[in-house]
């Protein structure tokens, strides 16, 4: 891939995608939710459910709940042949904006505690662990409950920024064209959603 280019684009989940989410789902988060589970996501109006695609292929995929003041990130995922690139940021960058624009105050998620690259990343982006939950997931590993308080305060939109502009400068000096994504300079021009 030494000159080629792989185009990326982010895009909300389709129907026509469904089937396709739920492969991705299986590969990169082991069958965390099924086809039923993704439609009510698509349709719930407190859902934002994204995805990065190449060639039309969904290759990470992310959601973001609305409750009441808080954004849920529900999954994050990246297909385990394009892990360690940093799409997996460039993804949650556009999670946390979405909560943002809805005008939600802070964010939470559960990780798994051996993950140590995705506690990493949630910790660049400011998220910090607040307690754990034992046997969370189905093997019986304990869950980091983590939470990032911060989405209202105007120094983190600026801290944002800066890690989007680091995530697309990552992504376009390897094989990535990102002409399908947002550009840093509109990327923090948000509109609240009513």
């Amino acid at each position: 891939m030494a000159n080629s280019l792989t185009s990326l684009s982010l895009c909300q989940l389709e129907p026509e995608q469904l089937a396709a989410a739920v492969e991705l789902d299986r590969k990169c988060l082991g069958g965390l939710w099924s086809e039923a589970g993704y439609q009510r996501e698509m349709e719930s109006p407190n859902s934002d459910l994204l995805l990065l695609c190449t060639d039309h292929r969904p290759i990470a995929i992310g959601c973001v709940w609305a409750i009441l003041e808080e954004g849920h990130i529900t999954l994050l995922g990246v297909d385990p042949e394009f892990r360690r690139q940093g799409l997996g940021q460039l993804l949650l960058c556009f999670l946390l904006r979405r909560a943002y624009e809805r005008g939600l105050e802070w964010a939470t998620l559960e990780v798994r505690a051996s993950n140590q690259a995705a506690l990493n990343l949630y910790n660049r982006l400011g998220f910090q662990s607040v307690g754990e939950r034992r046997g969370y997931y189905p093997d019986g590993e304990n869950a980091l409950i983590l939470w990032n308080k911060g989405l209202r305060d105007q120094n983190y939109l600026i801290q944002l920024e800066g890690h989007y502009r680091h995530c697309r400068k990552r992504l376009q000096d390897s094989h990535w064209s990102l002409e399908n994504i947002l550009p840093t300079q509109e990327f923090l021009t948000l509109s609240r959603k009513s």
